[in-house]
C-alpha cells in the first residue's frame, strides 16, 4: 500500500471518528491530570493555585532530548544550564543548582549534578511516563533543594497498576542527523502471577544512545568573543588565531543503562522495588585545559535502588499512606586529554519520605483535608584530584511538614509548613555547620464558575547553604573560575507572592502566572577581581535579591479542514533579577532573557502535524564580567504518522530549520557554545 492511499483510507476513517464524537470530545485542548508533585493530597493541573504543568508521555517522545533541561527548555518559565548534549540542568524562574530539585520518582535524583553545570543529571528520561513541573518554591514538600521549583520525572520502573491484557510496553528506535547520533529504548510490564488479593508485575527497560560531535551554524563562539579575543591578541602583538566553526569539538557522547522491578499490585494500593544501572561517557565543550589538545571528557556511572509503596486505607485519622525510598551510588571521573583522571566525584546516599493523607472532615462548613508527612537523606560527597574544588562533605537532612486544604463551595483555602534541620560536616577537619529551617505558605483558590479559577499564595521559605556554597577553595576550569565559599553564610530566606488565573472550556485554555519574590542572603557567585591559579576568583557572598516575573499560556481549537482537528497555542515568559551587592543594585548573571513559543498543529487519527516559532529576546541586562547575548527565531516542525494503528508510529522533528546560530543566556557557555544547527530527527515507536 502506498503511502497516498493508506493517508486517504486514514483521513476518511477519521472523518467518520470525528463526526461520531461529541464536540467536547474532539476538540477537548487540556485534560484533567493528577500532579502528584504539586500535592500530595491530588490536584489537577487545573487546581493548583501554584504554577505547575505535566508533559504527557506521547509529547515526550515527540520533544525527547539528551539531557532533561534540553527536553523541557521550551516549556513556560524554564530554561536549562546548556553544557553540551551531555550535561544540562533546568532553570526555572531564572534559578538553577542547589534551589532546583530534580526528582527521580519523587525522590533525589542523588548525583552531582547541582554541584557544576558539567555535570549531568543521571536520571533518564527515556522511557518516562510523564514529567510534572512545580514553578516557584516547593520547599514544603521537597525541602531546600526546590526553593526555586521541582521537575519530577515519573520513571514507571516501579509499576502501580496492572497492566492491560496482562502485558505492555514499547520499543523505540530512532536517528539524528545533526550529531549522527542513534538511539534505542524499550520496556515492559508483566503481570507474572497472582498472590493474595493481588498480582505480581515485573517491569524491565534499557536504553542506548550514542552521538558525535555536533553540527553548528557557523562560528563556535560569539561574535562578541571572536571581536575581544582579536583585539588582545593585536594588543599584545600576537598574530590572530583561527576560530572555530561548524563543528561542535568534543561534544560526542555515548548512554546506556536499564532497569528491573517487580510490585505487588493489590485493590487498594502497591508495593514495590526497583534496581537501575546507568553508564555515560560525553565530553565537556569548553572544558579543554589551555596548553591540551582535545578536551576533558566525564565518565559517569550510577547504581541504585528504589522503593515505593501506596496503601488506601484507613489508619487512624489517615486514609491513604505513601512510602518511597532511594539509594544510590554515584561516580563520575574528569579525564584529560592525555588519558589520565584529573578529578573523581563520588556521592552515595540515601532519600526517603513518608506521607499520610488525611481522612475528610467537616470543619466551618466545608470540607477539610491534609496531609503530614517526613523526609530524610544523607549525602556523602567527595571530589578527589586536581579540579576538587570543594572538600568531601557529609550532609544530612530531616524534615517535617504538613499541609491543609479547606473547600467552601467556589472558595479552596490552603495552608502549610515545614520544619528542616541540615547539617554539613567537613570530613577531614571536623568543620560542621548547622542550619534548622522554618517554611511557612497559605493560599487562596476561587473557582466562581466551571473553567474558570483564580489564586494568590504568599510564602516565606527558608534554603540552608549547599556544601559548595560553604566550602569551595579551587580551580574549576568548566566555569572558568576559582571559586571560594563562606563557611560564615546563613539560610537564605525568600518571602514573596505568586498570582494565578486560569480560563478553560472544551475549545479554549488560558492561563497566567505572576510571581514576586524578595530574597534575604540570597546567595550567588561574584566576581572579586583577584586572580589565582590564572583563573578569576568568584566568592560566594549573600545579598538581598529581587525575583520577578510571569508566565502566560494559551491553546485554542482553531478549526477543521476534513480529518484534521487544527489546534493553536503559545506561551510567553519574563523573569527580572537584581541584588543589592556592595557596589551597588546589579543585574544577577545567567538570568534567561524573555522568550516565546508559538505553534500550530493539525491532528488526524493517522498523521498530525506541527510547525512551531521559538523565540529568545537579547539579553543586555547582565551581571558583572558577563557578555550580552543576541535574540534569536528558531523554526521547528513535527510530524506523526500512523499508518495502520495507534500502536506503530513514526515521527520525523525538524529544529532550527533556517540552522540560525542560538545561544542560551542561562549557560556558562554560551560564548563557546551555540545550540545545534539544523537537526533531522527520525524515531519510531511501537506500543503493545
Amino acid at each position: 500500500m502506498s503511502f497516498r492511499s493508506s493517508l486517504l483510507q486514514c483521513a476518511a476513517l477519521s472523518a467518520v471518528i470525528l463526526t461520531s464524537l461529541p464536540a467536547a470530545a474532539a476538540d477537548e485542548v487540556r485534560p484533567d491530570e493528577i500532579i502528584v508533585t504539586a500535592s500530595p493530597i491530588g490536584r489537577t493541573v487545573e487546581e493548583t493555585i501554584i504554577g505547575t504543568s505535566v508533559i504527557s508521555e506521547d509529547e515526550l517522545r515527540q520533544r525527547l532530548e539528551n539531557t532533561i533541561g534540553e527536553t523541557l527548555r521550551r516549556e513556560p518559565g524554564v530554561s536549562s544550564t546548556y553544557f553540551g548534549p551531555g550535561a544540562s540542568r533546568p532553570v526555572i524562574r531564572g534559578l538553577a543548582g542547589d534551589r532546583i530539585s530534580v526528582l527521580d520518582g519523587g525522590i533525589g535524583s542523588i548525583d552531582a549534578s547541582a554541584t557544576s553545570p558539567d555535570h549531568a543529571v543521571a536520571v533518564e528520561p527515556a522511557m518516562a511516563e510523564r514529567i510534572e513541573i512545580v514553578r516557584g518554591p516547593a520547599t514544603l514538600l521537597y525541602g531546600s533543594s526546590a526553593a526555586g521549583g521541582v521537575v519530577n520525572v515519573i520513571s514507571g520502573r516501579i509499576p502501580r497498576a496492572l497492566p492491560e491484557d496482562r502485558a505492555d510496553g514499547a520499543l523505540r528506535i530512532g536517528k539524528s542527523t545533526v550529531d549522527d547520533g542513534v538511539e534505542a529504548a524499550g520496556g515492559f510490564d508483566l503481570e507474572a502471577f497472582d498472590v493474595g488479593a493481588g498480582a505480581v508485575v515485573f517491569h524491565g527497560e534499557g536504553h542506548y544512545r550514542k552521538a558525535d560531535d555536533f553540527k553548528v551554524p557557523g562560528f563556535v563562539e560569539s561574535a562578541l568573543l571572536r571581536q575581544i579575543e582579536d583585539e588582545e591578541a593585536i594588543l599584545a602583538g600576537e598574530p590572530l588565531e583561527e576560530h572555530p566553526r561548524d563543528l561542535a569539538e568534543n561534544s560526542a557522547f555515548e548512554t546506556k543503562g536499564g532497569s528491573v522491578g517487580a510490585s505487588w499490585v493489590f485493590d487498594r494500593g502497591f508495593f514495590g522495588v526497583s534496581a537501575t544501572a546507568g553508564n555515560t561517557d560525553y565530553g565537556v565543550p569548553g572544558h579543554a585545559h589551555e596548553d591540551d589538545e582535545g578536551g576533558v571528557t566525564i565518565a559517569l556511572k550510577q547504581r541504585r535502588l528504589d522503593l515505593d509503596g501506596e496503601i488506601d486505607r484507613d489508619l487512624l485519622i489517615f486514609k491513604k499512606t505513601k512510602i518511597r525510598f532511594g539509594y544510590a551510588d554515584y561516580e563520575h571521573s574528569e579525564i584529560e586529554p592525555s588519558g589520565e583522571v584529573g578529578t573523581t566525584f563520588t556521592n552515595e546516599g540515601f532519600e526517603g519520605r513518608l506521607e499520610f493523607i488525611d481522612k475528610t472532615t467537616r470543619a466551618l462548613g466545608g470540607d477539610l483535608n491534609g496531609a503530614f508527612g517526613v523526609q530524610f537523606k544523607k549525602r556523602d560527597f567527595a571530589a578527589i584530584g586536581e579540579e576538587a574544588f570543594v572538600p568531601p562533605t557529609l550532609s544530612k537532612q530531616f524534615g517535617v511538614f504538613t499541609l491543609k486544604e479547606l473547600a467552601l463551595g467556589p472558595w479552596r483555602l490552603e495552608a502549610g509548613g515545614r520544619y528542616e534541620r541540615t547539617t554539613h560536616e567537613v570530613e577531614a577537619t571536623g568543620e560542621r555547620r548547622e542550619f534548622d529551617a522554618v517554611s511557612v505558605s497559605g493560599g487562596v483558590g476561587f473557582e466562581p464558575v466551571d473553567g474558570v479559577f483564580f489564586g494568590v499564595s504568599g510564602f516565606r521559605t527558608e534554603r540552608a547553604p549547599s556544601t559548595e556554597e560553604l566550602f569551595s577553595d579551587g580551580p574549576h576550569l568548566a566555569t572558568a573560575s576559582f571559586e571560594v565559599g563562606d563557611p560564615a553564610l546563613d539560610e537564605e530566606v525568600g518571602r514573596g507572592a505568586e498570582a494565578t488565573a486560569r480560563f478553560g472550556n472544551a475549545r479554549i485554555a488560558f492561563s497566567v502566572n505572576g510571581f514576586y519574590t524578595s530574597y534575604k542572603n540570597f546567595i550567588y557567585e561574584t566576581a572579586t577581581g583577584d586572580v589565582e591559579d590564572d583563573l578569576p576568583v568568584f566568592q560566594f557572598v549573600g545579598d538581598d535579591a529581587v525575583f520577578k516575573g510571569f508566565e502566560a499560556a494559551v491553546e485554542a481549537e482553531l478549526f477543521k479542514v476534513g480529518a484534521f482537528d487544527v489546534h493553536g497555542d503559545a506561551a510567553f515568559d519574563y523573569v527580572r533579577a537584581r541584588a543589592d551587592s556592595a557596589a551597588g543594585k546589579i543585574d544577577l548573571p545567567r538570568i534567561p532573557p524573555k522568550s516565546g513559543l508559538f505553534g500550530i498543529e493539525a491532528k488526524s487519527p493517522c498523521v498530525d502535524l506541527r510547525g512551531e516559532v521559538e523565540w529568545a529576546g537579547e539579553q543586555r541586562k547582565v551581571g558583572p564580567n558577563e557578555l550580552p547575548t543576541d535574540s534569536y527565531t528558531l523554526y521547528n516542525a513535527y510530524l506523526t504518522f500512523r499508518p495502520f494503528t495507534d500502536d506503530l508510529a513514526l515521527r520525523v522533528a525538524a529544529t532550527n530549520l533556517t540552522n540560525e546560530e542560538a545561544r542560551n543566556h542561562a549557560s556558562f557557555l554560551k560564548d563557546l557554545l551555540p545550540l545545534p544547527g539544523r537537526n533531522i530527527r527520525v524515531s519510531l515507536t511501537g506500543t503493545f
